[in-house]
């Protein structure tokens, strides 16, 4: 089964391959977010791991978590922004 190579996928089939495609890359987007954030945010918040987060704990992971958030969904933003541009003045 190679029809990749050889071309004869019909237009809906394109489609369909292109949905799966981008669906996998926003999962591995995602997967990556979290693991990032999980790593930067427990190396900066958590001091002594232990069974338990205190109350300084939990609310540092929160606001690293959302400040981690908000610098990704910017940085999307803007790369999103910056290739739309760049298409358009093709």
């Amino acid at each position: 089964m190679d029809t990749l190579s050889t071309g004869s996928l019909s237009g809906a089939q394109k489609e369909e391959l292109m949905d799966q495609v981008k669906q996998q890359i926003a999962i591995a987007n995602a997967q990556e977010l979290l693991t990032k954030m999980s790593e930067k945010c427990f190396k900066k918040c958590i001091n002594k791991p232990g069974t338990a987060l205190d109350n300084s704990e939990q609310k540092c992971i929160a606001m690293c978590m959302d400040r981690y958030m908000d610098a990704w969904n910017l940085v999307s933003r803007t790369y999103s922004s910056r290739i739309q541009r760049e298409r358009s003045n093709m």
